[in-house]
């Protein structure tokens, strides 16, 4: 069995993520489709104060696009969105595989309430029918009782949580996104050649396959990681991964400083001596969603990259200890940093309102170079080309606002 160095072990993720090696061209409408379908799954997040999450997800891997190719594809119908990871959009060719989690929404946790769907059972069969005969709604198709404003989640008016009930349970489908609003019409409109007792995969099987999709994606795996990319049932997953070894959909490798058995999807088997000789390695420097896949496991991020990440904007200000929105730094391999931004799109520009160095990288002309980059793509690609800094170690700050 090959033991692979660390440095390795987080080329072959990268590479599964698509984030070896920075586009050779500009991206296309199908470079988005092939990202997700790479990725498996990109989570949704509404968050804007850089680009939303799903946005940013794919500007970190395909450069420069257009975003309503993303809305584009959803709704023509080769996404849809589901609770994946998070509220996600996923490749349709996976419908099957969550398709369970609608038939038996008792296992869905906070995001199906049975007690909400009793007590308003009346109101939401008459939603459900008022858009059998009429056609698509969106939550913004219904005013609040009392004319206010929602203070947050658990605050949505009545209507919009019923849409979510029926949305969960797999009644309800999106169809489109309107100003990336959700528009919600019949499963069998949005998804009419779909047929259950046709093309539902038994549970043990799209079980198994979501495995194998997590594999995939994140090209190197423990037991320990399995559970949280698809939020699958907390349990020991050895033996499906010792399963998917004598499949020959994994290969077993050691991984220097772990106890843990690693498998290594069958697909990056090329990439496995070249990236245990350094003979490749990521190149690409970006800045990463706090809701990338790369970082959205906490313990996964820093078993890989020693690098503990945790997003500060549902933490009170006081006891924030980077910033609201932090972006993960990204730089040939390693997540070096960490900035805290905004982008002022009436003003155009692109704030670091603060950037952080992990402990013990090396700010040399190298660092500062790919950085201000990666930060100035990003910023173009928001509209918002001006670069502002307001803390940042060292010499960064000037080498950031540094032009080429």
């Amino acid at each position: 069995m090959k033991t692979l160095p660390l440095a390795a072990a987080r080329t072959l993720h990268l590479a599964a993520q698509g984030l070896l090696a920075p586009p050779r061209r500009k991206a296309a409408k199908a470079d988005v489709l092939d990202a997700i379908r790479r990725m498996a799954q990109l989570q949704i997040d509404t968050i804007h104060v850089v680009a939303r999450s799903p946005y940013l997800v794919l500007f970190s891997r395909i450069g420069t696009f257009a975003p309503q190719w993303l809305d584009e594809h959803l709704a023509e119908g080769r996404l849809f969105e589901y609770w994946s990871h998070e509220a996600c959009f996923v490749p349709i060719e996976d419908y099957g595989l969550l398709r369970h989690r609608m038939l038996d929404p008792s296992v869905m946790g906070w995001k199906y309430s049975i007690d909400w769907h009793t007590r308003h059972k009346e109101d939401i069969d008459a939603l459900l029918a008022r858009i059998r005969d009429n056609g698509p709604v969106r939550s913004a198709d219904f005013v609040r009782a009392d004319d206010s404003v929602g203070s947050g989640w658990w605050d949505w008016k009545p209507e919009k949580r019923h849409l979510e009930v029926l949305f969960t349970l797999g009644e309800l489908m999106v169809a489109e996104r309107r100003n990336f609003q959700r528009v919600y019409d019949l499963a069998e409109r949005v998804l009419p050649d779909w047929d259950d007792a046709r093309d539902l995969p038994p549970a043990d099987a799209a079980q198994q396959t979501l495995v194998a999709r997590t594999c995939r994606a994140l090209g190197v795996v423990r037991a320990d990681w399995i559970a949280d990319y698809y939020r699958l049932a907390k349990r020991p997953y050895a033996a499906d991964l010792h399963a998917l070894a004598d499949a020959g959909e994994v290969i077993p490798v050691r991984v220097e400083g772990w106890k843990e058995d690693v498998f290594v999807s069958r697909e990056l088997e090329p990439l496995i001596d070249d990236a245990a000789n350094s003979r490749v390695r990521s190149t690409v420097t970006t800045l990463l969603s706090p809701f990338d896949p790369v970082v959205w496991d906490r313990k996964r991020a820093t078993a890989l990259f020693d690098f503990d990440y945790a997003i500060e904007c549902y933490t009170p200000a006081a006891k924030r200890k980077f910033g609201y929105f932090c972006l993960p730094v990204l730089r040939r391999g390693k997540l070096v940093g960490r900035v805290d931004a905004k982008a002022h799109r009436a003003s155009g520009v692109f704030e670091l309102k603060a950037v952080h160095v992990e402990p013990g990288v090396r700010i040399g002309t190298g660092f500062i170079a790919d950085l201000r980059r990666a930060v100035q793509r990003c910023a173009d690609w928001h509209g918002t080309p001006q670069i502002a800094v307001g803390s940042a170690p060292g010499a960064l700050a000037e080498g950031l606002l540094a032009v080429e």
